[in-house]
């Protein structure tokens, strides 16, 4: 059985939070019922960096928009099966927590939503964000029934779409509090508790205010609160409420009767506090309180329950289970106090109202609902990366440039980078300053980012002052500007420097550029002819940019056909019948030859290239497809005619070559084939490959540099990362036409 693996979005430990508690609690429990047929995975969103554990695959933070969306590709391209969304306003980032609607359309995978806040009579903003969550969310839990209420009467949600499934609790026995209380060195005092985050809303000084009568009466009561100040709090205010206490303690005489615990304590250390308190105080201030997880926990646990009626305690408490006072009355409470203390057989008989009904609670009873959710609203993932039998897919990942920023300065691109860290050493090439400039102008025409424009200047200043006298390009610049000698390529560079220019002339994002663009792309055209085979491809498919912008142009069309006859003398004098390419080897960037040809068709109207890019193109495809998923040949020995292919180091340079010679076959034969061929082509980035992985890193938004035999190259330099983003580029545009 292929194991349901459940996104859970949410806060997440360390994170000192009750959402983050009630995440793990609920990850915990679920795990009792799913067993090995449950893999959950954590999206932790975050105000502050935190170290996690193994659970958390991915981070958002909350005012990144471009992490919720990164967040949402992840989800699709990574066999998630269900999504488990911990709603709370204050999670989130952008008005009202609006940023999660980022994330919630994007994903595919069903969505169960618990909501943790649920406002009767919200303003327009909290209002209107809810009802997104709802109409994004397959499934609405609520841990109340009046939230079931406020849901359906208030915000017209429909009654199906709601699942109540109360908070979880911790089974704890009905144990008597005399060893917990010893344990703890409190002997045989009298144990009061209130636990949680601290903040103003909490009420704590109307507890304390209530002890000076309490004590009076039986001198070895002992108030204790457990708990840190809410962090945002501290934040915003530093510890000014805990001082306040602290003061009010000692003003009332009352330093041996209230014990602070200033510390997050754990699952195991709350179990023995809750089960060595006689008493339990929540004396909040605000009645909006849809939930409590603290009240649940003692509700579980059998205690004697004290509580102000906000929202959830009128439900949890009724029938006997507890007692309510009014809001900011400390004298009510000491008179609750006071009554139980004197009748301890009325306090047991609460607490065994409270533990039956605490029963219904527990964490393996709520695991077991919210598995069952899991299970009955859980799709097929899109991408199971370990199955290898894979759809295609016709959503992809959202284009993000966190990474080409990361390895650009005001000179251009980076070669290369160890992990993500830019190799300076390794200086810049017209090759990928090309790539980056074709991709930032394929970004900006979409997207129209001040920062794309930003990189797009960079790209074109390097690549124009690349280009020499003589139309050429030199290629590598070391890291104090200086060009060093040409590799043995030479002419690739000035091919792919045409096809950028091409693609500016075709899609400037000002029309200032276009001309300068055509000036620049003039001055090489006498170069072509003299360029290497793949040089002179490269050239063609950016002859065909411009040709659309400017079909009345005969010398274009002059060098595009002087070029194309080129590739396909080359083909016909090489092919046999059982090796129908250019060369004698199927080296790098291999997809480019057919795509060219293809190109040139569909400008000069001419059927024999159409030909050889077919019969090539459907070779190079026989050759690195094996009917399930693409395997590139390796640059570790190539494939040479009569010879065997190299299995490894795959790039991400062929991938994308691909892909792009695929959506230009599409484009130019409406072969639907072709289009599902392409987006197998580009799974090979999200996983779908040999070893099963994916070479595009979700959380730096790079491309690892290669599939080798053990894995994939951990560096993410730029050719493949601007392989990847011309690729997806690519399969964007071919999607959208079909």
């Amino acid at each position: 059985m292929v194991p349901k693996k459940v996104a859970f979005i949410s806060s997440f430990l360390p994170r000192k939070c009750g959402i983050a508690t009630f995440t793990a609690d609920l990850i915990k429990s679920a795990s009792l019922s799913g067993q090995k047929g449950f893999a959950p995975i954590v999206i932790a969103m975050e105000n502050t960096s935190h170290v996690y554990d193994e659970r958390v695959a991915l981070k958002v933070k909350q005012e990144a928009k471009q992490d919720y969306v990164a967040a949402a590709d992840y989800i699709n391209f990574s066999g998630v099966t269900s999504v488990c969304l911990q709603h709370e306003y204050g999670l989130f980032g952008g008005e009202a927590g609006s940023y999660i609607n980022l994330l919630l359309s994007k994903v595919s995978a069903p969505i169960t939503t618990t909501l943790h806040t649920i406002l009767d009579e919200p303003d327009e903003p909290l209002r209107r964000q809810l009802l997104a969550v709802a109409e994004f969310s397959d499934r609405l839990v609520v841990m109340s029934r009046r939230s079931e209420r406020i849901l359906v009467e208030r915000y017209e949600v429909p009654p199906e779409k709601i699942v109540f499934i109360p908070h979880g609790a911790p089974d704890i026995g009905f144990v008597d509090s005399t060893y917990y209380k010893q344990s703890l060195g409190f002997g045989n005092r009298t144990l009061v508790l209130t636990f949680g985050l601290l903040s103003q809303n909490k009420g704590i000084e109307y507890a304390i205010r209530a002890l000076p009568e309490v004590v009076k009466a039986d001198p070895s009561v002992l108030y204790v609160v457990v708990g840190v100040t809410h962090p945002e709090v501290v934040r915003h205010e530093g510890e000014a409420y805990r001082l306040s206490l602290l003061r009010l303690v000692k003003e009332e005489g009352l330093e041996e009767h209230v014990a602070f615990v200033d510390r997050f304590v754990s699952d195991d250390e709350l179990r023995v506090y809750l089960s060595a308190a006689d008493f339990y105080l929540t004396p909040y201030l605000v009645r909006e309180q849809a939930i409590s997880g603290t009240l649940s926990f003692a509700l579980g646990a059998g205690k004697a329950v004290i509580s102000t009626p906000y929202w959830y305690a009128e439900e949890l408490l009724a029938e006997g289970r507890g007692r309510l006072v009014p809001f900011r009355d400390s004298q009510a409470i000491a008179r609750e106090l006071l009554d139980l203390l004197s009748d301890r057989s009325a306090a047991y008989t609460m607490r065994e109202k409270a533990y039956g009904y605490g029963r219904l609670m527990t964490w393996p009873t709520a695991g077991r609902l919210y598995w069952e959710l899991f299970c009955r609203y859980s799709a097929q993932p899109t991408i199971q990366i370990k199955a290898f039998e894979i759809a295609a897919v016709r959503n992809v990942p959202q284009p993000l440039i966190n990474h080409l920023v990361r390895l650009t300065d005001d000179t251009g691109i980076f070669q290369h980078a160890k992990f993500i860290i830019p190799d300076r050493a390794s200086g810049y090439c017209t090759d990928d300053n090309a790539r980056a400039l074709e991709a930032a102008a394929l970004y900006y025409h979409q997207y129209r980012e001040k920062e794309v424009l930003r990189l797009f200047n960079i790209y074109l200043s390097f690549v124009t002052y690349a280009q020499k006298e003589n139309g050429e390009f030199h290629n590598f610049m070391s890291f104090d500007r200086r060009f060093v000698e040409e590799d043995t390529r030479s002419g690739d560079q000035t091919g792919r420097a045409l096809s950028a220019l091409g693609t500016v002339i075709a899609k400037p994002p000002l029309p200032q550029y276009l001309y300068y663009a055509r000036e620049k792309f003039d001055r090489s055209l006498p170069a072509i002819r003299n360029l290497n085979l793949r040089g002179k491809a490269h050239a063609i498919i950016g002859l065909a940019s411009y040709l659309k912008v400017h079909p009345e142009k005969d010398d274009l069309r002059e060098e595009m056909e002087r070029a194309a006859d080129s590739l396909t003398t080359r083909f016909r004098s090489n092919v046999s019948d059982d090796w129908l390419w250019f060369e004698d080897t199927l080296s790098y960037d291999n997809g480019v030859l057919p795509r060219a040809l293809s190109e040139a068709s569909r400008l000069l109207d001419r059927d024999e290239y159409l030909d050889v890019s077919r019969k090539a193109g459907q070779f190079l495809v026989s050759k690195i497809y094996n009917g399930r998923w693409f395997s590139f040949v390796g640059s570790n020995g190539w494939f040479t005619r009569g010879g065997t292919k190299a299995q490894f180091d795959q790039q991400a340079v062929e991938a994308a070559s691909t892909v792009l010679m695929l959506g230009s076959a599409y484009q130019a034969t409406g072969d639907s084939s072709c289009l599902d061929l392409q987006h197998t082509a580009f799974n090979w980035f999200l996983g779908v490959n040999d070893m099963g992985v994916p070479l595009y890193d979700f959380t730096t938004h790079g491309c690892y540099d290669g599939l080798h035999a053990t894995g994939v190259n951990l560096n993410q330099g730029a050719e493949s990362l601007l392989s990847y983003l011309l690729a997806l580029f690519s399969v964007i545009e071919t999607s959208t036409v079909g």
